[in-house]
């Protein structure tokens, strides 16, 4: 395969902006020079960054491709300048809790990544034993619930189940990645009567519930020093928690979604379930402190947590908040929406790490997340001051039902190259299956 070169003045080498011209060839970076070559291709009105890296998703194949599925989930990823997602065990049918279960997975992939793809295992009650042949399987971490999943073939854990799996998981330095709701409490909403309040949606999962999961999470970590990850945060009043945690020095890292920081629950209009996700998306002024925390390393890196549905599901016709699918579709605006976010709050120098090198830190992806010689070649060229409004004809998830149509972010993905090869390309998918699956190293 040819040797390509590309320049830009701001090129993210070394943890800063710079002039440089990267050499790839074979799906590798095998040259970084600190000027401008002869013959090269020019991006110097954008910025070329590693690929953006997605450590929580949801492809729900097999047995739920209705709705969604490798190939589009995939090329959705690419079009929004992701190059490497992790699938998590659930909505998938059956639940990848078993090895076996595990290979049907990674069978029904095959021929469909446009992305590099990783997955996770899963930890229900009884399935303990299950643990350790999956991480030697190649899983990059093992995922749980505290409270239901809203998949029944996937139950939310005990401390008994915690007590059995974090030792084995502790002696693979595997993380268990936790959704933090312990729901045995009374909540005090009205959902009941008012199916279409968002407020009442919100006050049903209050943020108490994250945390006391939180609580809990930080006291098996210490007792098993086994590493924890927390998803998804979306209750300011946990930080403290996991900032003293991480201080004392326990193993322990979290993540916030997209969803948490561009959105919040004052702007978002009863009956409009495309908002829909657990835990919710809280005030502006909690949401603000976990871009915060965010600036300030107390919260690791950000996510999607894309989890589509079909209309019916997410009850687009009725606006039922209690009925409706609880996950949110957003693979596709990662960077483009993160950084409107934060846009405001911390400059591009600083911005760049939460969606590139340290999700790959988290899944231990030695080769990705930076540009540097003998690094896998996976590069975005983005324009990151680009205005643009999100049309409903250029999603490329299956369903086209998501809170970011008719969204004007700043951020415009002009090229994604994948191993070495452009997937997307001027608004389109440029070549397929250039994916590959991801196993820890």
């Amino acid at each position: 395969m040819q040797e390509r070169k590309i320049y830009s003045n701001k090129v993210w080498v070394n943890n800063k902006l710079q002039p440089a011209t990267i050499c790839f060839a074979k799906g590798k970076i095998n040259a970084i020079h600190f000027e401008k070559l002869m013959n090269v291709e020019d991006f110097s009105s954008n910025i070329i960054i590693p690929g953006v890296i997605d450590v929580h998703v949801h492809i729900n194949e097999p047995g739920r491709t209705d709705w969604e599925g490798f190939e589009t989930a995939t090329q959705a990823a690419a079009a929004g300048g992701s190059t490497t997602i992790i699938d998590m065990p659930l909505n998938s049918s059956p639940v990848t809790t078993t090895v076996d279960a595990f290979n049907e997975k990674l069978n029904a992939s095959k021929n469909k990544l446009n992305v590099n793809v990783g997955f996770y295992g899963g930890l229900i009650p009884g399935n303990a034993q299950h643990i350790e042949p999956l991480i030697k399987a190649g899983v990059v971490g093992i995922k749980c619930f505290l409270t239901h999943s809203g998949i029944n073939e996937f139950p939310n854990v005990t401390k008994k189940d915690l007590d059995e799996a974090m030792p084995i998981l502790a002696k693979y330095n595997i993380p268990l990645l936790a959704h933090c709701e312990l729901s045995d409490k009374e909540k005090h909403s009205l959902l009941n009567e008012h199916p279409t309040s968002y407020q009442e949606y919100l006050k049903s999962r209050p943020k108490q519930w994250e945390n006391d999961a939180v609580d809990l999470m930080i006291t098996k970590c210490r007792q098993h020093k086994c590493p924890v990850h927390i998803v998804h945060v979306s209750s300011s009043e946990c930080i403290d928690k996991i900032y003293n945690a991480k201080k004392e020095g326990l193993p322990i890292t979290a993540e916030t979604c997209t969803q948490y920081l561009y959105f919040n629950a004052e702007q978002i209009p009863d009956a409009k379930t495309i908002y829909k996700c657990a835990p919710p998306i809280r005030e502006k002024e909690n949401n603000i402190q976990l871009k915060q925390a965010l600036k300030n390393g107390v919260l690791d890196f950000i996510t999607t947590d894309h989890s589509p549905a079909p209309a019916n599901m997410k009850e687009i016709d009725t606006g039922n908040l209690q009925k409706a699918w609880g996950g949110i579709a957003g693979i596709q605006f990662l960077l483009n929406a993160s950084w409107s976010a934060l846009k405001n709050i911390m400059t591009i120098e600083e911005f760049i790490p939460f969606i590139t090198s340290k999700p790959a830190q988290f899944i231990k992806a030695k080769h990705k997340g930076e540009i540097k010689v003998g690094y896998d070649a996976d590069i975005v060229v983005w324009n990151n001051e680009e205005q643009h409004t999100v049309l409903e004809n250029e999603i490329l998830f299956k369903h086209k039902i998501s809170p970011y149509i008719g969204e004007t972010l700043t951020g415009s993905v002009i090229e994604t190259i994948i191993n070495g090869q452009t997937v997307y390309q001027t608004k389109q998918i440029n070549k397929k299956n250039i994916g590959q699956w991801l196993k820890p190293q």
